[in-house]
């Protein structure tokens, strides 16, 4: 008769210890997913809003389409800042209008207006080859925020970041 008690207290101790586990790796895959979602969502604003500047919309215009087509809360936590870049001549990029839109907003990090662009090398590739045209670069920012205990714990990490940013050329 002891016996059995003594099995039945080791079970429960045994589910205590497996459910703690499973429910933090139940709390990580919900952050992380969330996460994921949420790169992904902005992969697309910063993809549409270089387009739709491309196509001639104004820059301020496409900041504010951007920014109304998102359902992440980018009033609160993110930020659309859609850039013109022109090369007057091989190796000189210069931004030649900026429009931002948010109040999370870091730094640009192709640069400000009237200042030097800076672009990665494919981009000054083609605005090399075609002087004096025009590339519109749009880039989102958004504020992160884990909503689970394991999400807090890992937010200073790579894998939960706490600034999300995208950047798309066109």
């Amino acid at each position: 008769m002891n016996l059995k008690r003594e099995e039945s207290g080791q079970a429960l101790v045994e589910l205590a210890l497996i459910l703690a586990i499973l429910l933090m790796f139940v709390c990580g895959i919900i952050d992380f997913g969330r996460e994921v979602y949420d790169q992904e969502v902005i992969n697309n604003l910063s993809g549409e809003g270089s387009s739709m500047a491309s196509r001639g919309t104004s820059l301020a215009d496409t900041a504010a389409a951007v920014w109304a087509d998102s359902d992440l809360s980018m009033t609160t936590q993110g930020c659309v800042m859609v850039t013109s870049v022109t090369s007057p001549a091989i190796g000189t990029y210069h931004v030649t209008g900026q429009s931002s839109l948010g109040s999370s907003c870091g730094l640009s990090k192709i640069g400000v207006t009237s200042g030097t662009a800076t672009l990665p090398a494919s981009v000054q590739t083609v605005l090399q080859a075609n002087l004096n045209s025009t590339i519109y670069v749009t880039e989102v920012f958004y504020q992160f925020n884990s909503i689970t205990p394991i999400g807090h714990l890992l937010k200073s990490t790579t894998l939960f970041p706490s600034q999300l940013y995208s950047v798309a050329y066109y």
